[in-house]
């Protein structure tokens, strides 16, 4: 069974971002669960939303171990990272948790305001593990709905997933397929199972009907790789 590890509003300006912190909260649950991935979530941007930059949340995928003690060393490696001025929240549910309540709260975040009652409200009817770890506390809205979107096996994009963050500049396709993508395709749908692509820092595969799915247009020869939100 999946347990789904949101977190979010753990970083301030000039200081190690949400994705760092949960490369390392996946690194320390690697000993009590099979991590499988770590998925980058897009909120909604609006003035009356505080964030520190894209207003994203993250989420660390683990089939195994045990809810409550993921939750309690998250809990822990949060606290040990948390920043003066920020607001962290860290929702923790296996799939069985996020029904459709949860999946509506992530969809609606995607495109209105929502409040900390209302996450709250979800969690506690819904068997969710979810609480503020300092400062406002808004950090629960996002952490909820990221776990919600993550659940639903499309949305998102993985920015840690088996071997990716390895691979730099242009590779093969072929190197790609290995490495943690599980399809790569162009705009129009069709499959790429050989060239050359290239891509910033290191792909990131969209999260698509639950594969990582890396999405490219060709230019000049080769192939480009399209960030999807």
């Amino acid at each position: 069974m999946t347990i789904y590890v949101g977190i979010d509003d753990t970083d301030m300006p000039d200081t190690p971002g949400t994705g760092r912190i949960a490369r390392a909260v996946a690194s320390r649950l690697s000993p009590n669960c099979t991590v499988t991935g770590i998925t980058r979530h897009q909120l909604y941007v609006h003035p009356d939303i505080p964030y520190t930059s894209h207003n994203s949340c993250e989420v660390i995928h683990c089939e195994g171990g045990d809810r409550d003690e993921i939750f309690a060393l998250t809990r822990e490696i949060l606290l040990d990272h948390q920043v003066k001025g920020s607001d962290p929240g860290i929702a923790v549910a296996d799939t069985l948790s996020l029904g459709p309540s949860a999946v509506a709260f992530g969809i609606d975040a995607k495109r209105t305001i929502l409040t900390q009652a209302q996450a709250r409200t979800i969690a506690k009817y819904s068997d969710i593990l979810l609480e503020g770890l300092g400062g406002t506390e808004g950090g629960v809205i996002g952490a909820l709905a990221g776990i919600g979107l993550a659940s639903t096996g499309n949305d998102g994009r993985f920015v840690q997933k088996d071997h990716l963050r390895d691979l730099h500049d242009i590779q093969d396709s072929a190197i790609l397929l290995k490495g943690g993508v599980d399809l790569i395709l162009t705009a129009d749908g069709l499959s790429v199972t050989e060239g050359n692509i290239r891509f910033r820092k290191f792909p990131k595969p969209s999260l698509l009907r639950g594969k990582a799915v890396l999405f490219v247009q060709a230019v000049n020869g080769y192939y480009e790789e399209i960030i999807r939100d």
